[in-house]
């Protein structure tokens, strides 16, 4: 029998719903549950809610928020009586892990402000800066399925931390011997250790998020909005945000409750198309001009525009291409763009919005993928009075228009897609025109993900073979085009340009293409992104599908 298994079964310390959920498990389900400890990554936890070492439960819960607690007063004991903040969403048992978190907090003498209810991950972010606190936790785990629930941690600047600091927190936790016996107070033994927050600091974000307005007095009265969260935090902030600003916002009721099996959507990932399929059905019968929705912890934002009798899903790469489109050209044609302005995106982020970018002669950097990297760069820019910072995006659907949070931002992408499309609307145009017209100056890009599963216990060595079998013989052209450069990201050459090292591979064709590879870091997939740029649409579909055949392995 699992040794762990009969610890837990054994111990004291477990609750009585989990000492039945333990009795209940089969041997398969007892092995799972126990073959190994949850890993903390540089995103903290996310996993399959239940008990077991390799399940994100109360118990794992304590063990986490007991090593970032320690991490804490290790590195910065005087800055630490700021306190910590804690968020959390609508999944299960995401209440009784905040509570709990706080409860460890408070049992090591932190103080936290726990949010009355759940809330937006940025607002989140929002609030450790507002409250001017050491850091911040939220409980949530994104767009992932029911089951599943995680915690996500923030340092001072409301950014996620970076693995230069991600990986001494993995150590403080790796510490913590028995996430059995990990102290935690109630709210009622914590006492002022935890102060419960809600409105002032919303009413404060909300007032925050109105400001990034380009044309405040843009004419709204015709255009229809259909708006789903998902079932998510979304749903209050950015209705109460829209409304406030006289939009016309339509809900999709079904999916506006709190709910944690998200029973009325097929997804809640603005990635996926079925997401869409209740907002579109209500869109047609309202006659909306665009549909926005936002994924559960709204930090990620959708879009659907009408296009005829249908509508039309833009990617997150093309999302951010029409809003960096809107946001310069207004602020060039009011005489406020900065002549030294920059926009942050990832390695593997389209090339059209760096297009729109040079138009404009704004400056665009690259980051490794994840929004922890773009909110360190603005971080520190700021601290080093460098280039002002404009926007930052990634392909993932995740936008920041403002940098008062640090992490990406639906609420305020919400409200500039809003405005956007009122103010192209006024001049007769949608959202697609502007996109075709974006695609009509700068060439047709076409982006694609392909994620390449090899399971099985081989599966780890077959995609490091992958990368291995390309460094040792890299391309020197692709499709009869030349490769302008290979960017490795595990060479000193691009640690020097400042990027963390990273297992990835980014091939950068003549023609202005591009191909990155990178293995999962969490699964056995090895991911190859494509950026393919044509002279129109059918040529870039070609070109695309030729790519993949040469790059993509046959499993």
């Amino acid at each position: 029998m699992n040794k762990n298994y009969e610890r837990w079964l054994n111990s004291e310390n477990i609750d009585e719903a989990t000492r039945q959920e333990l009795l209940s498990m089969t041997e398969e389900e007892i092995h799972d549950a126990f073959y190994k400890e949850m890993e903390f990554g540089t995103a903290g936890l996310r996993g399959i809610i239940g008990a077991g070492t390799n399940r994100i439960n109360i118990y794992t819960v304590r063990k986490a928020t007991q090593g970032y607690a320690e991490y804490l007063m290790d590195h910065e004991f005087r800055e630490v009586r700021r306190g910590v903040v804690i968020a959390y969403d609508n999944r299960r048992m995401s209440y009784e892990f905040a509570v709990a978190t706080a409860g460890v907090f408070a049992a090591n003498g932190i103080k936290s402000y726990l949010f009355e209810s759940l809330r937006p991950t940025p607002e989140l972010s929002f609030a450790v800066r507002h409250l001017d606190c050491f850091a911040g936790v939220v409980i949530t785990a994104s767009h992932n399925p029911p089951e599943y629930n995680g915690y996500k941690i923030y340092d001072s600047h409301g950014c996620q931390l970076t693995p230069e600091y991600s990986d001494k927190v993995t150590i403080c936790v790796n510490r913590v011997a028995d996430e059995l016996s990990v102290p935690c107070l109630s709210l009622e033994e914590a006492g002022s250790l935890i102060q419960i927050i809600g409105k002032e600091v919303d009413e404060a974000y909300y007032e925050a998020v109105k400001t990034i307005q380009v044309n405040p007095d843009v004419d709204k009265t015709g255009l229809k909005v259909v708006y789903s969260p998902q079932h998510g935090t979304g749903n209050v902030p950015v209705r109460r945000v829209l409304s406030d600003l006289g939009y016309n916002v339509i809900p999709v009721y079904e999916q506006c409750e709190p709910d944690t099996e998200f029973s009325n959507t097929k997804s809640p990932n603005p990635e996926n198309p079925v997401a869409y399929e209740l907002a579109i059905k209500k869109a047609k019968e309202t006659e909306a001009d665009i549909i926005i929705t936002t994924d559960p912890d709204c930090d990620r934002l959708g879009v659907a525009v009408r296009e005829g009798d249908d509508y039309v899903l833009m990617t997150g790469n093309q999302g951010g291409a029409v809003l960096l489109n809107y946001i310069l050209s207004q602020l060039k044609e009011k005489g406020t763009l900065p002549d030294n302005a920059l926009v942050f995106n990832t390695v593997v982020t389209s090339d059209l919005g760096d297009r729109v970018c040079e138009k404009y002669g704004v400056g665009v950097e690259k980051t490794l993928t994840g929004f922890k990297f773009i909110g360190d760069k603005i971080h520190r820019h700021k601290h080093s009075d460098q280039k002002p910072f404009l926007f930052g995006y990634e392909e993932s659907y995740g936008y920041l228009i403002a940098p008062f949070v640090r992490d990406k931002d639906a609420v305020q992408s919400s409200l500039m897609l809003c405005e956007a499309a009122a103010f192209y609307k006024a001049q007769g145009k949608s959202l697609y025109d502007v996109l075709q017209d974006i695609y009509a100056e700068f060439g047709y890009y076409k982006d694609f993900l392909k994620s390449v599963t090899i399971p099985g216990a081989d599966g780890a060595e077959k995609i490091k073979s992958i990368l291995a079998a390309l460094r040792a013989n890299p391309k020197s052209e692709v499709c009869g085009i030349a490769v302008k450069d290979v960017q490795d990201f595990t060479t000193a050459e691009m640690i020097v340009k400042g990027f963390p090292r990273s297992n990835v591979l980014k091939y950068i064709l003549s023609d202005g293409s591009w191909i990155a590879i990178r293995p999962s870091g969490t699964e056995p997939k090895c991911k190859f992104y494509y950026s393919v740029v044509a002279e129109n649409a059918s040529a870039v579909e070609e070109k695309l599908a030729a790519i993949r055949k040469e790059f993509e392995p046959e499993v």
